[in-house]
């Protein structure tokens, strides 16, 4: 029996595209593997991901309440040049450069020289200053005031309760019921939202 050519054209042709069609599924899965590869390797670095000075400092606690005394040397293993900056040399960020300026997040800021609780969200406030502001403290203790007469001013200086890093200064011209405006530089500020650590205590208190 002979065969056409058109039945040879027709067989080819489908044969041509049965491979074609292999090797473009072969290519999609290939593809779709390493893409899901990727992604669930970038969400487990995200995940896992943490300072690592946060790791390398070991008086870094959110609830030891004990008075930290480091020595500079010290301090500037286990800070990052920035927060060193701030925290152990009185430096002073730019204005309108820290993230937590106008964030309206509800949480914990606490110390990120120490880890030690400084204020809740609800303090906060936007002065239009430049920095992180906020009215009160979280409690008695969690920072101290020293007077500062540096630049030709008369102000008054904040540090940590715990660990004595410089924050910024206090100034008499917030919002009630304290009337006061604890102008801080973002830098030496870490952030916990309330879900977060909400979660931590209660698995730490099943």
């Amino acid at each position: 029996m002979r065969t056409s050519s058109n039945q040879v054209q027709t067989v080819t042709v489908y044969k041509n595209i049965k491979l074609f069609t292999m090797k473009w599924t072969f290519s999609f899965l290939i593809v779709s593997t390493l893409i899901t590869s990727c992604y669930s390797q970038g969400n487990q670095n995200k995940t896992n991901t943490m300072d690592p000075l946060k790791k390398q400092n070991p008086v870094y606690s959110k609830t030891d309440t004990s008075k930290v005394v480091m020595k500079e040397e010290e301090w500037k293993k286990v800070l990052s040049p920035e927060v060193y900056y701030i925290a152990r040399q009185k430096g002073t960020e730019r204005p309108f450069t820290s993230k937590f300026e106008t964030s309206k997040e509800v949480g914990t800021y606490y110390c990120a020289a120490c880890g030690n609780p400084l204020f809740r969200s609800d303090t906060k406030f936007e002065s239009g200053c430049g920095w992180p502001s906020f009215y009160e403290p979280i409690k008695k203790g969690s920072v101290i005031y020293i007077p500062d007469n540096s630049l030709g001013m008369q102000r008054t200086e904040v540090e940590c309760g715990r660990c004595k890093a410089h924050l910024g200064h206090v100034f008499e011209d917030g919002p009630p019921p304290t009337g006061l405006r604890y102008c801080i530089n973002g830098v030496v500020l870490d952030f916990e939202k309330a879900k977060t650590a909400e979660d931590n205590y209660n698995s730490k208190h099943p």
